[in-house]
């Protein structure tokens, strides 16, 4: 397996509309994710933080490729479980496994993709159904911004136990 390349981050206008702020600090934080995975083999994605955390930067990625669904719900396409299941809800992290670290890389880029087609023109007023009541698609712009932003400080703390990197 090559090593992860670091992508370009996008930069954050200081005085947009509030669909090219969302739009931006969601692309900002998923590229911060790849950019935390970076340069290291695939052994090093899979290491552990600490027991008996299940946490691993491949573990996020796989985590927030299944978190996408959440754009996902605006597409009418059926909805796809890509680690979960009813015997390992927890799959995205405790299933991490290096020979399989570039297909995942792959998949939560497929996921990525399907998210920015499901919203693309979308109102922000939008609204889909969802298991606990309906929400915006603005409220999951949001949800997702936070979900990024707390994961990608697990990746910091992460990457700095694996070889001191810090930043970025």
């Amino acid at each position: 397996m090559p090593n992860w390349q670091a992508p370009d981050r996008p930069d954050t206008p200081k005085v947009p509309d509030e669909r090219t702020s969302l739009d931006s600090w969601l692309e900002f934080h998923r590229a911060t994710l790849l950019i935390k995975c970076a340069g290291l083999t695939a052994d090093q994605l899979v290491a552990r933080s600490c027991e008996p955390s299940r946490l691993s930067l491949l573990g996020l990625v796989r985590h927030m490729a299944e978190v996408e669904g959440w754009f996902h719900q605006f597409d009418d396409l059926p909805e796809v479980n890509l680690y979960y299941t009813d015997d390992n809800p927890d799959a995205d992290f405790e299933d991490a496994d290096p020979q399989r670290a570039d297909h995942d890389l792959a998949v939560y880029q497929a996921s990525i993709e399907r998210s920015r087609a499901a919203v693309a023109g979308l109102s922000l007023d939008k609204v889909s159904p969802d298991p606990d009541g309906e929400v915006s698609l603005r409220w999951v712009y949001q949800h997702m911004i936070e979900e990024y932003a707390r994961h990608n400080g697990h990746a910091d703390l992460l990457r700095e136990r694996i070889d001191g990197t810090t930043g970025s």
